[in-house]
């Protein structure tokens, strides 16, 4: 009896390793026929142009309330903190350092898997549903080059421009709090960031955008090109999105920054 229940426990985890990675198998393959999609034609101009604004245009709001209140909250808790020892005049190096490196683009990321992970996966589970895409197989248009491919291209090019905005939102919000709470000089404060703020910085944060966009958009369209039958499935593939592109967020940040800044 004991062997027998050891074996079980051994069969669930070893079924457990084997639909692991047969789902990760499965995310590849998928991702590999999306990308290959992306350079072959036809190529729809309309509909990609459309999801720019929907990823783009359409998250601004949420990106730029997020990183501002950031900034102001690292440009508040860096000076209790360094006020302690103090290196106060480290605070506007902080600020954006913090913002153009991780910050920015790690709550960017999450908030969009969070606005457009969700809605992506929703739109086309909820196709895979009502057998639209089906449909489109039927009419002979290719659903990975009519649903897939403009939602990847649009994520990808289009974070990046977000976290961009949002690394200039985050920094003034920093420079406010700064300034006009923590009675900072304008011009020392202002000498201070761009002497730290270098290229690099900004480009690395862009570079994570572009691939954190990509994840967002891949696991959106994965789950619910994938998702099962009915509300429940729709559902279902709505939150494994979202839970998804944040936990691969977080784990290809920790690998770009280790690129990076190793």
């Amino acid at each position: 009896m004991p062997f027998t229940l050891v074996l079980n426990i051994f069969a669930a985890v070893g079924q457990s390793f084997l639909s692991f990675f047969a789902a990760v198998g499965r995310l590849f393959v998928f991702a590999a026929k999306a990308v290959g999609h992306i350079f072959a034609p036809p190529f729809f101009g309309r509909i990609t142009l459309k999801q720019f604004m929907d990823i783009g245009y359409y998250s601004l709001p949420v990106v730029g309330m997020t990183t501002l209140f950031t900034g102001m909250v690292l440009a508040l808790q860096s000076y209790t903190g360094f006020t302690r020892f103090n290196a106060e005049g480290a605070i506007a190096s902080v600020v954006v350092l913090s913002i153009t490196r991780e910050l920015a683009p790690v709550l960017a990321g999450l908030m969009v898997a969070g606005r457009v992970g969700a809605s992506i996966a929703a739109e086309i589970a909820t196709m895979r549903v009502t057998e639209q895409i089906d449909a489109l197989v039927t009419l002979s248009v290719n659903p990975f080059k009519y649903l897939i491919v403009p939602r990847i291209v649009a994520g990808t090019l289009m974070l990046p421009i977000l976290v961009l905005i949002g690394d200039i939102i985050g920094i003034m919000g920093g420079y406010i709090v700064s300034v006009h709470a923590l009675d900072f000089s304008v011009g020392s404060y202002l000498k201070q960031t761009f002497d730290v703020l270098q290229a690099a910085d900004v480009i690395s944060g862009l570079v994570k955008a572009a691939v954190f966009g990509f994840i967002v958009t891949l696991m959106g369209c994965y789950h619910g090109f994938n998702s099962g039958r009915g509300a429940q499935g729709v559902g279902a593939a709505t939150t494994n999105a979202v839970v998804s592109a944040s936990i691969l967020i977080l784990i290809f940040n920790y690998v770009l920054t280790q690129v990076f800044f190793s």
